[in-house]
This record gives structure tokens, C-alpha cells and sequence, in this order.
């Protein structure tokens, strides 16, 4: 598979963004829909953003869980769900996001380009 520029507009559709915006706002669950679906999963643009999503929700949930016997976890959980609003947004505009670790650790699994 070709490598993908994220600054290259693509073939992105109404559609596409939509399904983008309800991955990070429902996230961890819409985007496990998203990537059981085969019609949403071959699509760049929402496998890109369905993927981070769900390891940006685990990886805060998991965090907050730990660190909520002290009131950081509180705050930890609040941040994410605000960060996560304001990727949507950015997603819906049909940007490409990039979360500094998550983005990498995902590229270097292999599970976007």
C-alpha cells in the first residue's frame, strides 16, 4: 500500500468527516463500529482518525482510572474529553490531526499511514 500524505486532499466526503467527528465524540465505541464495518474501514480519512480515537480513549481512560484515588485522575479525564471534542472539530473541518505520541505509536504499529 502506497504511503499516504495527510496533507494531500483526498477523495474526502461529507460522509467521511461525519464519521470522524462521531469517532472522537463517542469514542471507544464508535470507532470499534467503525473499523467492524468494511464500507467505513477502507476509507483513509476515518480509519485515520477512528484508529486514534480509540487508543487516545484507552490510554485515557486507563490513566485517569489509575491516577483518580488522587483528584489528577479527575482532572486527567476532563482534559482528554475536552482535547477529544476539539480534535472532532478539527476532524469535521477534514484536517488531518496529529496527537504528538499517539500519532507515531499508531504509524509505527502499522495500523495507519
Amino acid at each position: 500500500m502506497a504511503e499516504m500524505d495527510p496533507q494531500v486532499p483526498m477523495d474526502m466526503t461529507d460522509d467521511d468527516k461525519l464519521w470522524a467527528l462521531l469517532s472522537w465524540i463517542f469514542a471507544p465505541i464508535v470507532p470499534i463500529i467503525v473499523l467492524l464495518l468494511e464500507d467505513k474501514k477502507v476509507r483513509p480519512f476515518i480509519k485515520y482518525n477512528a484508529i486514534q480515537a480509540l487508543v487516545l480513549s484507552v490510554v485515557g481512560y486507563v490513566v485517569s482510572s489509575v491516577l483518580s484515588f488522587i483528584v489528577v485522575g479527575c482532572f486527567i479525564g476532563v482534559a482528554v474529553l475536552i482535547y477529544m471534542i476539539v480534535l472532532a472539530i478539527q476532524s469535521y473541518q477534514g484536517k488531518w490531526v496529529t496527537i504528538p505520541v499517539v500519532t507515531d505509536f499508531c504509524k509505527g504499529q502499522g495500523w495507519i499511514s
